[in-house]
């Protein structure tokens, strides 16, 4: 296979992904009508670490206390932000919640230089005023104020910056694949600790429609377990600055699926501020590389979150 065709079929399946995970939030919105979000993260998370655990399973030799105490962190920030994500989508659309999410892409390189007391580029900047002004074009209201969906979409965004800033802490020393299953699992303890807690009793009746039972293998199994071994491999073959835009473009999925299948409308003030995060989320993913420059001088780097 010439590496023209390789190129071509990695962005073929990165932009797969991103349709997978635009869809997820679909699904995400139309089963809250009958599944709790807590009980949701706990069935979706405990499908797709049970099944990578039994495909990986040799991975377990690589265990160890480090690996297992870095696994549960990782957990911990995983379920947080899928908990207010999912939440979030309760009370706001599926589209603007998809939207919303991606702030993550700014808040990552700016929660970084916090840490690492490195500044970042000025084209950071400039996507986080572009970011700033798209939030509040798609979330404000008439009367000026954000309602609560969006609040804790915006928190979730927070969420999955730190989980992505302690995967590249963590994958440095462990195996990325034993981390995974690790955090997912982690990820599922929570969420079926919780949900008793917060939301009753488990709503075994509604899993056993069909429906509702195939949103879940969804979400599970396509949405994150295909889709995290679909960007792994693809972004083998495929130019970082291309692999970010591609899967950028989950946030464009969401709206689009959102308007088919739950016909939700999106006013033109909406659609601007939608056009202007998305533009936010490529500056600040690829500095528009993928324009400028060719692909081989691309210098390699980690691109967008591992939706997992």
């Amino acid at each position: 296979m010439t590496k023209k065709i390789s190129s071509t079929l990695a962005s073929a399946g990165l932009l797969l992904t991103a349709a997978i995970w635009g869809f997820a939030f679909v699904i995400v919105k139309d089963s809250l009508d009958t599944v709790p979000p807590l009980y949701m993260l706990a069935v979706r998370f405990t499908i797709a670490g049970c099944a990578l655990a039994l495909i990986c399973c040799h991975r377990f030799r690589l265990m160890s206390p480090v690996v297992l105490r870095h696994g549960i962190i990782l957990g911990c920030f995983l379920f947080t932000a899928y908990a207010f994500q999912t939440i979030g989508c309760q009370y706001t659309t599926a589209g603007k919640n998809a939207f919303l999410t991606t702030v993550y892409v700014v808040l990552v390189p700016l929660f970084l230089w916090g840490i690492t007391r490195r500044r970042p580029g000025l084209h950071i900047f400039a996507a986080a005023v572009l970011a700033l002004a798209g939030i509040g074009l798609l979330s404000l209201q008439n009367e000026g104020a954000i309602n609560t969906g969006d609040i804790l979409t915006l928190i979730c965004g927070v969420g999955y910056a730190l989980h992505i800033i302690f995967i590249s802490r963590y994958n440095r020393t462990e195996d990325a694949v034993l981390l995974t299953v690790l955090q997912l699992l982690g990820a599922a303890a929570l969420s079926w600790i919780l949900a008793p807690l917060m939301e009753g009793a488990f709503p075994a009746a509604a899993l056993r429609t069909p429906k509702t039972a195939a949103s879940m293998l969804y979400l599970g199994l396509a949405s994150t377990m295909l889709a995290f071994f679909l960007q792994n491999i693809c972004q083998k073959y495929a130019p970082p600055a291309t692999s970010a835009l591609l899967l950028s473009f989950e946030s464009v999925f969401g709206v689009i699926f959102a308007g088919i299948f739950l016909h939700e409308h999106l006013s033109p003030r909406m659609a601007a501020g939608c056009a202007l995060l998305f533009v936010a989320v490529v500056l600040a993913e690829t500095k528009f590389s993928f324009i400028t420059e060719p692909a081989g001088r691309l210098l390699h780097r980690k691109s967008g979150r591992q939706n997992i």
